[in-house]
């Protein structure tokens, strides 16, 4: 009986730590439980939510899976960061998107956005946070933590569209 209970504080305080150590994990955990992913024959993910905020959150936790050094490399070059990844050749790039990209411009943005936009937005970034947290395995190269003013660094209407 002592180790039992030995093994179920440990459990308690081995969870207290996880998510002291993240303040936002168990609001995550909570957000993904109302998510639901589901692959296809091809491996092609299948998201559903009980609200649009849940399937934004699980649809980018999907594509995180797939492919998080893309997603992320995404964002770099869309907020002009790249050199920061793969060095002085990428500056003139950098130099170029940040013509286009200003962060307190989008955090302005975001901040005059309707309710239900942000909503979405704040889903997004705590998916990709979400999936970084379950997998600490996988070391971002630049971003560590994902704002939700972010997604609004793509203007070019499209994810990657390299120019």
């Amino acid at each position: 009986m002592k180790k039992i209970c030995l093994v179920l504080i440990a459990s308690a305080l081995a969870c207290a730590r996880e998510t002291a150590t993240n303040p936002d994990a168990a609001r995550w955990e909570k957000q993904a439980a109302n998510v639901t992913i589901v692959r296809d024959d091809w491996g092609i993910s299948h998201t559903h939510g009980k609200t649009d905020a849940d399937a934004v959150f699980g649809m980018i936790y999907a594509q995180s899976e797939d492919d998080f050094k893309r997603v992320e490399t995404n964002y770099i070059n869309a907020m002009g960061r790249l050199a920061e990844a793969e060095g002085e050749s990428a500056i003139y790039r950098d130099l170029r998107m940040k013509l286009f990209i200003d962060p307190d411009t989008l955090k302005a943005q975001y901040a005059a956005s309707p309710e239900w936009l942000k909503t979405l937005m704040v889903a997004w970034a705590d998916g990709l946070n979400f999936y970084m947290y379950k997998n600490p395995s996988v070391a971002p190269r630049v971003i560590r933590s994902f704002e939700p003013w972010t997604p609004l660094s793509f203007t070019e209407g499209i994810i990657g569209g390299h120019i």
